[in-house]
């Protein structure tokens, strides 16, 4: 793998963002701001993850990447330091697993995971920005938080109720 620097990126010689529209655009902008340079890996990182519509683990995301574009070892740091600058978000779901969206837009949101067959949708996050306001009135600061909410979609539960003899309010435990 060749090394990039930040003479030899397509983006590497830009230094006003400020029009700055495009996805990659913003993202790379925010490692500028951060004193980053733009690397051919993060680039592919940040287009990787752009293209995702959902949360994706670290070995998908490796996966998605081109053969060459970086290794295993590069991701994890590289989505380390994004997490750090708040450029992606990581979530955790039932199984543990930590899965990580890109977000450029700072928009705080939460999600609904299937445990069943393992769909992901965004919900809203208004319901937490009350309490995070809460406790900054008291007095802390760098207040964060991580909710994810697990439940089993209409979908599966329409194969389950297919394949059950019995009414679910029938069967006893």
């Amino acid at each position: 793998m060749i090394a990039s620097s930040p003479s030899n990126h397509p983006l590497g010689a830009v230094t006003d963002f400020s029009r700055a529209g495009r996805p990659l655009d913003l993202a790379c902008a925010r490692l500028k701001s951060a004193g980053l340079r733009i690397t051919q890996p993060r680039v592919a990182i940040i287009e990787a993850l752009i293209r995702r519509e959902h949360p994706v683990s670290i070995e998908q995301l490796h996966h998605d990447l081109a053969n060459d574009a970086c290794d295993l070892v590069t991701v994890y740091r590289c989505l380390a330091v994004f997490e750090e600058l708040g450029l992606v978000r990581r979530c955790f779901f039932h199984n543990g697993t930590g899965l990580y969206e890109i977000n450029l837009n700072d928009s705080h949101h939460h999600h609904i995971v299937c445990k069943s067959c393992g769909k992901v949708e965004r919900i809203d996050a208004s319901f937490t920005e009350n309490t995070e306001r809460i406790l900054r009135e008291r007095g802390y600061e760098q207040v964060t938080h991580l909710v994810e909410f697990f439940g089993v979609c209409p979908a599966c539960q329409k194969k389950t109720a297919e394949f059950s003899p019995l009414p679910a309010a029938s069967i006893t435990r």
